[in-house]
């Protein structure tokens, strides 16, 4: 298969998320603001497991994961967006579109898997906490983070190849800041509506399997804790799990919002304003959820920032 069929020869253009009146240089302070909140706040997470050994555990290890994959989605959209933004040059090249292709496609379907997977983590944790370290022992930690990436790549593979398959023979003006697969399928020439059925009905299954097994895991975890004759094991179970909570709400709700309805059933302004939130708003929210209500994490902090000062 040709990847780049048809269209080798011109760049697409970004129209971006703003334009150059006084608001928007405004609005694009504050995305730059948030995004560099986002890069600090995960970097220093991954420090702070990495530094201190009692957080070497396997929820930790899956939190890693997700810092991972969130500097990796807004490292591939900021920066572009940044450049064309203060450069004014709106060109992207097939290579540069194709990539970001890929990794939106690759982290976005990794992160509903690895949700997944730390759901399970908590109801093994809370609901056979002697069985905890066999069953949840590094290798199967590592396969199933490792399996959950895989998903990524193979999706994205697909995306990737099935996209840049289609002629681009019209209008290259993306009406976007990144290169996202609905947008680009407006832009075909030829029929795209057979894959973006396709599309649409690998994303109701991709996004509900996972979910079916975080609102499994979750309610047998519920019962259990009914159960607990301790109210401190009650509440420790609770803020636990309430974090994770957290982002899987943030997560689904911006996933089903996007992917449950199919793409011409959206405008270009909704499509923008619902990738900001999951390339940008998410990545700068998660590590402050795993963090604030995190004892801890914030005992790791302070053990950081005392070694630092020593």
């Amino acid at each position: 298969m040709d990847v780049w069929n048809h269209t080798s020869l011109s760049d697409f253009i970004l129209l971006g998320l703003f334009s150059y009146s006084p608001s928007d240089f405004f609005l694009f302070s504050l995305v730059l603001l948030a995004s560099a909140a986002s890069l600090t706040g995960n970097l220093l997470f991954l420090l702070i497991i990495q530094a201190d050994r009692r957080l070497h555990t396997p929820t930790y290890f899956f939190l890693s994961q997700v810092s991972i994959m969130d500097l990796t989605m807004m490292g591939t959209v900021v920066p572009k967006m940044a450049a064309n933004f203060l450069s004014g040059n709106k060109f992207i090249s097939r290579g540069g579109c194709a990539t970001q292709v890929f990794l939106v496609v690759m982290v976005g379907s990794a992160e509903c898997f690895l949700l997944a997977v730390m759901a399970y983590d908590r109801y093994v944790a809370v609901c056979y906490p002697l069985r905890y370290p066999v069953l949840m022992n590094w290798k199967a930690c590592c396969l199933m983070a490792f399996a959950s990436w895989m998903v990524g790549v193979t999706d994205s593979v697909i995306y990737v190849g099935m996209v840049f398959s289609f002629p681009y023979c019209g209008s290259l003006q993306v009406d976007h800041f990144f290169c996202e697969v609905p947008t680009l399928l407006r832009l075909s020439c030829a029929d795209t509506s057979l894959f973006q059925d396709l599309i649409y009905a690998c994303c109701v299954v991709m996004m509900l399997l996972p979910l079916g097994v975080i609102v499994a895991s979750y309610a047998r975890i519920l019962t259990a804790v009914i159960n607990m004759p301790s109210t401190e094991g009650k509440q420790k179970a609770l803020t636990t799990c309430s974090s994770h909570l957290a982002v899987v709400g943030l997560y689904y709700g911006g996933g089903l919002f996007n992917y449950m309805q199919k793409a011409s059933a959206r405008t270009a302004a909704e499509d923008r304003a619902i990738s900001t939130f999951y390339t940008i708003v998410a990545p700068m929210l998660n590590p402050l959820i795993y963090s604030l209500r995190n004892r801890e994490v914030i005992r790791a902090f302070k053990k950081v920032l005392g070694t630092r000062r020593v």
